[in-house]
């Protein structure tokens, strides 16, 4: 018999927690392995569990959302992350994206989204709850123009940042020293005065320079998107 798909549930309000493993346990491929009400325990119950899968709220006490998805992603590599929340508005999406996570479920939407998401997931893909897929789906075309404040090489270096690709992985696509591509980074940084990945991602989002499901998730390794061309 296949096994089951171990899954860490956190949620910091327990009603929620057992009506989502009441679904969960249900299904003959899932078995939650473990359930936490915080973040910095769902961290703690992740690395002591070694779950598959971390259904993970974006309201949880004592930590930050977006910390926690990349923490999760570096100290449990093995386990995807799905994000379940009340949250549609674009911005967390694509902020939860940009930390790590492999799924996005609204709680309001039908049981199967939050199944077929986890499912999907865990075979390597990466799955938008129909209630945010057209909301972020990418910018009218005449948005677009806005990228032509960055030069052919930062408008390079973005889109690939926003990909997911460290500064050493972008030099070797580029062909350009790391330290170069710092400079870049630094300069992009500096001209859209936006410091943080979550916010690069929006912004190259918003220009039209990656669509959302061009938006990896990455943990080290190299893919075959986001090639660019010298």
């Amino acid at each position: 018999m296949k096994a089951s798909l171990r899954i860490l549930l956190a949620d910091d309000h327990e009603i929620v927690r057992a009506g989502v493993r009441l679904l969960l346990d249900r299904q003959r491929d899932m078995k939650v392995v473990a359930e936490s009400g915080d973040g910095l325990d769902a961290l703690s119950k992740a690395v002591a569990t070694r779950p598959d899968v971390i259904l993970f709220d974006l309201s949880m006490p004592r930590t930050d959302a977006t910390e926690t998805i990349a923490r999760l992603r570096r100290e449990c590599p093995e386990a995807v992350v799905v994000v379940l929340t009340v949250y549609q508005d674009p911005a967390f999406v694509t902020s939860a994206l940009a930390a790590g996570a492999h799924g996005y479920v609204v709680k309001t939407s039908p049981s199967r989204e939050l199944v077929t998401a986890i499912r999907t997931a865990r075979a390597g893909g990466r799955y938008l709850d129909t209630a945010v897929r057209g909301a972020v789906q990418g910018p009218p075309a005449g948005r677009r123009a806005g990228r032509s404040i960055l030069s052919p090489r930062e408008t390079q270096v973005l889109r690939l940042l926003s990909l997911g690709y460290t500064n050493q992985q972008i030099g070797t696509r580029l062909k350009l020293s790391t330290k170069t591509v710092e400079t870049f980074r630094a300069r992009v940084a500096r001209k859209l005065n936006l410091r943080d990945r979550a916010a690069l991602v929006r912004y190259a989002l918003s220009m039209g320079l990656v669509d959302i499901g061009d938006v990896a998730v990455r943990s080290g390794e190299e893919g075959e998107e986001g090639k660019a061309a010298d």
